[in-house]
Order: structure tokens, then sequence, then C-alpha cells
């Protein structure tokens, strides 16, 4: 089962929800990208995802254009910008599913306030994933 995740930049939420559901079966394959991928992952997502024993630092930063053409089970976008400006798929897409979480990238304030938003959205992220392979994706391998 082939599963892309997108969000814009493609260096937090998105690389955090292809952390969380490889991790739950490594038998999917599981990309993720960016509508307009900053080619790098943020540093504070690797960190976070890293504390809950899933890494990330492999992961690379992927515009959508590379996976264009492609034939997916799953296209899920996970922020407003890329759902607004996912890209029509030339290949075939079984299911397209938006599940949008807020930008922990964007938040300003103390380093306490910003590590812990990073931390409640990356748990809702696995929630939200984890829920989602349990009732949708598990049974359809």
């Amino acid at each position: 089962m082939k599963v892309l995740i997108l969000c814009t930049g493609n260096s937090c939420r998105s690389q955090m929800a292809h952390g969380f559901l490889q991790s739950f079966d490594d038998e999917l394959e599981v990309s993720s990208a960016g509508t307009e991928a900053s080619g790098r992952l943020n540093e504070k997502a690797v960190i976070v995802m890293k504390e809950v024993g899933v890494d990330i630092s492999h992961h690379t930063s992927d515009s959508v254009d590379k996976y264009l053409g492609e034939e997916w089970d799953y296209v899920i976008t996970v922020c407003g910008g890329a759902n607004e400006a996912c890209p029509a798929f030339v290949g075939k897409v079984k299911h397209r599913l938006h599940i949008g979480f807020d930008d922990p990238s964007h938040v300003t304030g103390s380093d306490e306030y910003i590590w812990s938003e990073f931390r409640r959205v990356r748990d809702l992220i696995k929630e939200e994933f984890y829920q989602l392979y349990m009732t949708s994706i598990r049974d359809k391998r």
C-alpha cells in the first residue's frame, strides 16, 4: 500500500505524519512531499519525534513534483495550504483525505511555549494517523 502525505514545506507536519505512519507498519510504502518543499527538515520536528522513539532524521524534504504520475492508495494533506494547492495527480489516487494540523514552526513566544506546541502537534498527528491506520489502512493492505 502506497501513502503520500503532503504539506506546504515538507519540513515538519508531513514529516512527523510520515514517521508515525511508517512506525505503525513497516510494510507500508510511505512518502511525504511539499507543494513548496523547503529542502530541509525542521530541527525541532526531528527532536520531538526522537523523544517518542521515531527517527525522521534520514528523511528528505521533497517537492510533490517528484511523485506526480504515480499511483497512490492514499494522498493525505496535513495543512490547509497543501489542501488548496494540491496538484491533480496524473496517476490513480484511490483515497484523497485532508487531516489538518496547526503549524508549530510558525509559533512565536518563549522557548518553552514553542517546544510545547511542537509536542502538542506531534501528539495530535500520532493520534489522528493511528486512528486512520487502525480504521482504514491496516485492513486494506
